[in-house]
Order: structure tokens, then sequence, then C-alpha cells
């Protein structure tokens, strides 16, 4: 300790009359000390007023240049201590010994620096001012393709450097990039993958910068895919797969990259480990079946790439994603049904898989979580099951095989993720099918959770969704019956409510139901259309301007279904339509136009 603040006490004095030796002394006394007790030398350091005389050392032309550098890496691994090494003004000189040639100068400088921005915001903005990053870019440029030890090292520590740098500031990141970084780190990936340190600093380093969306672009021109997979086959240990993982999943966003990956083999990666984990119960293992399954799904988000795998279903990838389904372990028949509605995403699959059997599979698994139910299970294959409804020829194959029946079993769910899937495939199944729409708005259980749903203000989506399938059951029907269960259930108010909705389609389909049930049932549902206020929110469309076509067009036909009710004609009278309508005669639309001199001359014989 006496060595200590004698070698403090002689560095505040030795800038201005001091041999080099008495220099080194002291210097090494300090290197000692921090070797043995690295915090409590550095707050001596601090308290000393030691730091500002560094900032005079640090000179090409000194011998103690390395030393001094040195020092600074050592006390900057101390969070307290960063933010004095910036106020000691350190910065400058140290981004200007990046320019020296000495290997062991630039080795400690890149250190200090990287030590100095580690977390510390004040740190990253004196470098980003002092113009350190480019320098440090381009020393990984010139050295990238020298595979030296002492080299290799200094690649290491300028790349921890510009991690360090970068680490989560979203500004700092897009200047590497700007830079051109990511070439240059893709290159240094392929050349260095037996050196492990250097791999893994390029790998953290990819994973800050994979975040941003002007990466994706940069990294889609390189072949990193190819070396991601390449290093992924070798690797043995859980940590290093996942270091991959996490580089792996941002960069899998990007269609481009997807179709890469896929053709640089990662795939039989992936579909290896699901393999190799399945049974294990393991923690580790678990974690990398989720992160491999999980990965497998987002490659086919792209259309490329999922069209390459699915093979007009002959795929093997296709074929070992199946027999995910009726695995035991959830997390696969999630990846499974998942991947099914990936693989949903075109009339030519959906055809493909409903005629080979994929429905009797995704039926069967929502039957093993009908009960106790694992909510993400019961949402992905509710989507599939939707994406596969979508062709026309799909919908009556899927009726017959008990797809409806399946689906309604969830009606007790409280999920709102889970409502909204179930709404949205009952909704694809009526549509165009007469019987089934007549069957399921006939369902009183059913009718009264819609209207049930769509007074759920918090879930807009199951709201919207509930509305759209009592339009569409009445739209389909075309029956009575189901408008009576309908208007007993309380629907009706929510379907002129609908009619106000700030989408054209929902508006438009609920004015469709609307002059359905006024053409079919208009004395049932007098009552709760004049409660509605419809003819009051129909005189508001008409007179809106904002108001598409077809939405001024479905009014119109609505009105004139509606005088044929005593109390409705009498609101319609009341509130001067015709004022209204004469002026649509003129419309730029001609069906608009048409249907308006229909309309007031309707009104004028009935007034």
């Amino acid at each position: 300790a006496d060595n200590l603040s004698d070698a403090l006490k002689k560095l505040k004095i030795t800038t201005t009359d001091s041999t080099a030796d008495s220099l080194e002394g002291c210097l090494d006394c300090l290197l000692q000390a921090l070797a043995q007790n690295n915090m409590e030398t550095s707050e001596k350091i601090q308290k000393s007023g030691v730091l500002q005389v560094f900032a005079s050392l640090l000179t090409p032309q000194s011998s103690c240049t390395a030393k001094v550098a040195n020092i600074i890496a050592e006390v900057a691994r101390n969070e307290f201590m960063r933010n004095p090494c910036v106020e000691a003004g350190l910065i400058p000189p140290l981004v200007q010994l990046l320019n020296c040639k000495d290997q062991e100068v630039l080795l400690q400088t890149g250190r200090a620096l990287g030590n100095i921005c580690y977390d510390s915001h004040e740190g990253r903005n004196a470098v980003d001012h002092a113009g350190g990053a480019h320098i440090v870019v381009d020393h990984l440029r010139s050295l990238c393709s020298r595979t030296d030890p002492a080299s290799e090292k200094l690649l290491t520590v300028f790349c921890g450097m510009l991690m360090n740098y970068s680490n989560e500031n979203d500004t700092l990141q897009s200047q590497l990039i700007n830079m051109g970084v990511i070439p240059t780190l893709v290159k240094l990936l392929g050349i260095h993958c037996q050196n492990a340190a250097l791999t893994e600093m390029c790998l953290v380093a990819f994973g800050n910068l994979a975040e941003l969306e002007s990466s994706k672009e940069q990294f889609a021109y390189t072949n990193i895919a190819e070396e991601l997979v390449k290093l992924f086959k070798k690797q043995i240990e859980h940590d290093k797969k996942e270091m991959i993982f996490e580089v792996l999943a941002p960069l899998a966003e990007n269609d481009v990259i997807k179709l890469q990956l896929v053709e640089a083999g990662l795939v039989e990666c992936l579909l290896e480990i699901v393999q190799k984990t399945v049974d294990s119960d393991k923690e580790e293992d678990i974690a990398e079946l989720k992160t491999a399954s999980d990965l497998m799904v987002l490659l086919l988000l792209g259309d490329e790439s999922m069209q390459k795998l699915f093979e007009g279903g002959k795929g093997s990838v296709f074929q070992r994603v199946l027999s995910w389904i009726p695995s035991n372990s959830h997390q696969l028949q999630l990846a499974g049904a998942l991947a099914i509605a990936n693989f949903a995403r075109n009339d030519g699959n959906c055809i493909h898989m409903v005629d080979n059997g994929i429905v009797q599979k995704l039926m069967d698994l929502l039957d093993r979580h009908v009960e106790d139910g694992n909510v993400t299970v019961q949402h992905a294959a509710l989507s599939a099951l939707r994406n596969l409804a979508i062709p026309v020829v799909n919908k009556a194959k899927m009726l017959s095989a008990g797809v409806a029946e399946a689906v309604l079993k969830f009606l007790r769910s409280e999920m709102p993720p889970v409502q909204f899937k179930l709404l949205g495939t009952l909704r694809m199944l009526i549509d165009a099918q007469a019987e089934a729409a007549e069957q399921l708005g006939k369902n009183v259980k059913l009718v009264e959770r819609l209207v049930e749903w769509c007074e759920a203000k918090d879930h807009a989506g199951v709201m919207g969704e509930s509305n759209r399938l009592l339009s569409a059951l009445i739209r389909h029907s075309k029956s009575k019956d189901v408008i009576r269960t309908i208007v007993q259930s309380g629907g009706i108010k929510h379907l002129v409510t609908m009619a106000t909705s700030e989408h054209v389609i929902m508006q438009n389909e609920a004015l469709v139901a609307l002059a359905l049930i006024a053409a079919l049932e208009l004395v049932t549902a007098e009552k709760d259309l004049e409660n509605a206020q419809l003819v009051q929110i129909l005189h508001r469309l008409l007179s809106d301007d904002r108001s598409a076509p077809e939405i001024k067009y479905n009014s119109m036909v609505l009105i004139c279904a509606l005088i044929g009710s005593e109390p409705l004609q009498k609101e319609v009278q009341s509130m001067a339509f015709l004022e209204v309508i004469s002026k649509l005669r003129s419309h730029e639309n001609k069906t608009v136009a048409q249907q308006a001199s229909l309309t007031e001359q309707r009104l004028a014989v009935e007034s």
C-alpha cells in the first residue's frame, strides 16, 4: 500500500521532470496493485488525481504508452471509473493512439476504449465525438485476412470494442452499418471460424446489429446464412448454439435471408435438434427444442422459403412437420400447427392439405386440448383451420368432416386469442354455405355467446369478429329462423352499431344483413331497430360526403325496406330524407344515382 501511495505521488510530479525508468517503475507498481485488488486501487487512483496526468502520458513517442493504456483498461473495468476517465479527457488521446503501428499499444488502447464504452452513455458519446469507431472499422478491414495469433487477438479486442460502443444504441448501430462494418464482420467470421474468442465476438456484434431493419438488407448481400449454418453444424455446446440462434432469429425475419438460410441447410439442422431433444426432460434440451421449432416456423413465414419446403406437399420437411402434430410435446404440437397455418397461405397448398387428411389431425389435436387446454396450441390449431377454410372448395369438405362442431367446443373459452380465431374459422367456413350458416345461426348457445362478445370493449378484434359472424349468419343463410334467433338474443343493436364502423367492409356487411332482416322479418325486428336508432344512423350515412358509394347504395336499399313498418316509416318522414336523397341523384357513381331516383319515388309515394 505504501508503494502504491509513493507511486501515485511520484506520478503526479512525473510529467514535468522524471526519467522514463522511474516512470516505468511507478506504472508497474500500479498494474501490480490493480492485479491484486482492482476496485480498491482504482478508487485510490481516482482520488489521487492521477487520471488527468495519464492524458499527457498517452503519446505515440513514449515507451510507456502501452502500460498507461493498460492501466486505463483495468481501471475502466469498474463502472464508477468510466465517467471519471471521460472527464479526465482520456478519450481524445486514446483515439489518436489508434493510428499508431505498435501492436501492443493498439491492443491496450482497444481494451481501454472498449471498457470505457461498456454500459456508459458518456463513454460512447466521447468515442463517437473523437471519431474512434471509424478508425477501428478501418483496422478490422485491413487486418481481416491475417490469421497470426497477434492479429487475431487484436481483431477480437476491436470487435469487442465496437460491440460495447454500439450496444443497445440504435444511432451508433446505424452509424456502424453505414460505415459498412457488416460485410467485414461476415468475412471475419468465415476466415477465423476456428478462433472461438473471435467467433464469439462476431456473433455478439451480429446480435447487436441484426435487430435493425437497415442491417438486414446489408446482411442479405453477404454469405452470412452459409457461414452461420456452417458454424452451427460444428457446435456441440448448448451455449454456443444458443448464441448462433440469437443471431439467426432476427435475421430470419428478412424474407431474402429466410430463403438463404433454407438453401444453406438450416432446416435440416433444426429437424435434427428436434429429433435429439424431443424426449428429453433436461432443461437445456427443452429450451433448444423450443428455439429450433420456433425458428422453423419463422422460416415458413416467407412465401418463397415456405413454397420451397412444401415441395407440392411431397417435401420431407413438410412430412416431418406433420408428424409433430400428434406428438406428446406441447411445444411440437404448437410448432406443427403454426407451421401448417404458414403452409396454408395459398389456395393450392390448402386444397392439397385438406385432400390429404390434415383436417382430421388438427381436429384430433384440438380434442386433446378441450378440457385442460393449452391456449397457445388451441390458438395455433384454430389458425391453421381458419387458413385451410379460405379456398371455396375446402369449405364443404371441412364442414362435412365436422370442423364446425370441433370448433364450437371452444365457445366456453375465456381467452380472447382463442375466441378471435374461433370466430374467424366459423366465418370462413360458412362463407356462401347456406345450410351451414342456417344450422349455426339457429344454435342459440352460439348466438348468445356472439352477442356477449359483441360487447367485448377491451378486445376490439373479438368484438369485430363477433359482429362480422352475426352478420354472416344472416347474409349466407337468408333464413327467417336465423333472424328470429338473433332478434331474441338481442343481436340487432350490435348490427346497427356495426353499420357505423370505421371499416367500410364491416359497415357494408352490417347494412346487407339489416336489409335482409327488414325484407324477411321486419315485424319481429321492428322494435329493436327503432330502439337502436337505425333511421337516424342511415340519415347520417347518407348525408356524410365521406361515405363510400356502396354504403350510400345499401343505406337507400335499407330505407326502402324499412318503410314497410309504420313506426319506422314515421321516423323516415320526420327526418327530411327526400332532401338528402335528391342530392344523390347527381352522384358520380351511376348505381348510387339510379338507387337515389328509385328511393325518391318510393318515399314520395309513401308520403
